[in-house]
């Protein structure tokens, strides 16, 4: 199993991008996801995460501007981000707990990805 993030890049300040993560191997369902943010010199930090059922969680440097959403068909995630700011600007790191029937509820990791806001 593991989860593959996509979508990082350098945006001027203002704008919008949309960061995947996609989740492959043999597990069944996924039950949950989030995005983890790491600056240089700081400590990694939760983005946002949604599990199964529709709860959300978003830390509020983020709130009003991120969007996080899972399209379970296709054991997506996405982190919908808008009005980028330069203290954005850090490697994202996707999550998922996966559910297999071998192994059942399992937290796995993405690589990271970076997202650069800079005029």
């Amino acid at each position: 199993v593991q989860l593959q993030a996509s979508g990082g890049g350098l945006v001027q300040p203002g704008e919008s991008l949309t960061l995947s993560c996609k989740a492959s191997g043999n597990f069944y369902i996924v039950n949950s996801m989030g995005w983890y943010r790491q600056a240089p010199g700081k400590q990694r930090e939760l983005v946002a995460s949604l599990v199964r059922g529709g709860s959300t969680r978003y830390a509020d440097s983020v709130k009003d501007r991120f969007t996080i959403s899972i399209d379970y068909a296709d054991k997506t995630g996405y982190l919908q981000m808008g009005n980028l700011k330069p203290e954005d600007t850090a490697v994202y790191y996707c999550t998922g707990n996966l559910y297999s029937y071998s192994l059942g509820s399992v937290d796995y990791w993405g690589q990271g990805t970076q997202v650069t806001v800079s005029s």
